[in-house]
C-alpha cells in the first residue's frame, strides 16, 4: 500500500508546485488533486498548459493518482444528469492529457420523491456510459461511497453490479456508516473489494476500525494509494508527518494481527 493526499482540504490553497514540492518532501508518494481549488487543474486548460502539468509530475516523484470530480448521476432532472455526464467526459481527456490514473465520481443523494430502486438504476447506467467513455482512453473511473444514506455499501454494489462495466471501480471512503451492528466493517467491505482500487482515509485518531481496513486491504493484496483526505491544518507540514507515522503504525499493527 501506498500512502498519498487528496487535496481537499489539507491542499486546496496550494498551487501545483507547492503540492508536489510538498509530497516529496514529506514522503508521500501519489496525490489526488480535487477539482473546484486553488491548484487549477480544469477542463479549461489549454493543450500547453496540460502538458506542464504532466511534465511537472513525470519529472517529480509524486504519481498524479487521479482527479476528484464531483460530477454525480442521481438528479431527476435530464438536463442537469444529461451536464454531469458530459462534465465527466471532458474531465476524462483533461486525466488523460495530464497524466492522471482516473477520475473520481461520487453518487451524493436520493432525490425527494423518487424510488431508492430508480435512481441506483439511473446511476448505475450513467456510470456504464462514463466507463465504457474512459475505457478508450485508458483512464479509471472510480466511484466513491459517499452521500447522505445513498453511501450504505449495500447501494453502491448496487450500482455497481447495474454498471456492470470492467472500467468501473470503487473508492473506499471509510465512512462511520460503513460498520455494522457489531463495529465491524468487514461485511460491507466484502460487498465492494473486487472493485475497491483506491482508499479515502480520515481522521486516523476517530473511532473508524482503522487496523481492521488495513488488515482487510492487506487480504486482498491491496498494493494502491492511501489517500489522506483531512481538515485544514495550522501548520500542515508538521501535521503529515505525524499522520503518516500513524498511518505506518497502523499498518504494522494490521500485520500482526493478520
Amino acid at each position: 500500500m501506498k500512502l498519498g493526499i487528496v487535496t481537499y482540504m489539507i491542499a486546496a490553497e496550494w498551487d501545483l508546485d507547492t503540492i508536489i514540492k510538498k509530497c516529496e518532501e514529506l514522503g508521500y508518494e501519489g496525490v489526488e488533486l480535487r477539482t473546484q481549488h486553488k491548484h487549477n487543474v480544469e477542463s479549461d486548460l489549454t493543450k500547453k498548459e496540460r502538458e506542464e502539468v504532466r511534465k511537472k509530475f513525470e519529472n517529480s516523484k509524486v504519481k498524479l493518482v487521479g482527479l476528484g470530480t464531483i460530477f454525480e448521476y442521481h438528479s431527476p432532472d435530464k438536463e442537469i444528469l444529461k451536464k454531469n455526464i458530459e462534465g465527466t467526459k471532458e474531465y476524462v481527456i483533461l486525466a488523460k492529457d495530464i497524466g492522471a490514473e482516473g477520475i473520481k465520481v461520487r453518487p451524493n443523494a436520493f432525490p425527494e420523491g423518487i424510488s431508492k430502486e430508480k435512481t441506483i438504476e439511473q446511476i448505475g447506467k450513467a456510470l456504464r456510459e462514463v466507463s465504457s467513455f474512459a475505457s478508450d482512453y485508458g483512464i479509471k473511473i472510480r466511484l466513491e461511497v459517499h452521500g447522505r444514506e445513498i453511501a450504505n455499501p449495500v447501494y453502491i454494489k448496487q450500482i455497481i453490479d447495474i454498471a456492470d462495466h470492467p472500467n468501473c471501480y470503487v473508492c473506499w471512503n471509510s465512512n462511520m456508516t460503513d460498520l455494522d451492528e457489531t463495529g465491524s466493517i468487514e461485511k460491507n467491505f466484502n460487498l465492494l473489494k473486487d472493485k475497491i482500487d483506491i482508499v479515502h482515509i480520515n481522521e486516523l485518531c476517530n473511532d473508524y476500525p482503522w487496523i481492521e481496513l488495513f488488515k482487510l486491504l492487506k487480504g486482498i493484496n491491496f498494493k494502491n494509494f492511501c489517500l489522506a483526505e483531512i481538515l485544514s491544518n495550522p501548520e500542515p507540514e508538521r501535521f503529515l508527518r505525524y499522520y503518516k507515522s500513524l498511518y505506518q503504525a497502523y499498518l504494522k499493527l494490521a500485520s500482526f494481527n493478520l
